[in-house]
């Protein structure tokens, strides 16, 4: 079963992961920073591809460690049509195994190993894409999520 949690999202509205069992299939994904690249051409994926997740019964909610302004400014610049979820003390992401030691130019540090959980209507966890390419993020999800069914 996939952890529950409560978090806020970029309105300030607090959101279960228990309000979409028995209803929806959930693309639950991590990513380390809202507005940077990599971050943003994933989000934009999925944004392109609300209608096929929707066919496939499927919402996406994205996590990351911003704060819910540094998220309401992602959602308005990318014009983005999904919820995502603020969780600055790392406390879901670290449940989900997902904090972990990371490099990037030399320099190592904590932070969010992007990471993506498909969650199936019974909230159970039945993939995870842990080797996540940002630039096909979204067809990877898509071809999950039709494998279910």
């Amino acid at each position: 079963m996939a952890p529950g949690f409560n978090l806020y999202d970029q309105d300030g509205n607090e959101v279960n992961l228990g309000d979409f069992t028995g209803e929806q299939n959930v693309v639950l994904y991590f990513y380390p920073k809202a507005m940077t690249p990599g971050c943003t051409t994933q989000a934009c994926g999925l944004r392109n591809n609300k209608k096929e997740l929707a066919i496939l019964d499927a919402v996406a909610l994205g996590i990351s460690p911003d704060p819910i302004g540094r998220l309401k400014k992602f959602e308005e610049k990318e014009s983005l049509n999904f919820t995502l979820l603020s969780d600055e003390d790392h406390s879901v992401t670290e449940t989900y195994g997902v904090w972990g030691l990371k490099k990037f130019m030399g320099r190592e540090f904590m932070g969010v190993i992007r990471t993506t959980f498909i969650i199936n209507r019974q909230g159970e966890v039945v993939h995870i894409m842990d080797k996540v390419k940002t630039k096909s993020h979204h067809d990877d999800v898509i071809d999950v999520l039709k494998s279910l069914d």
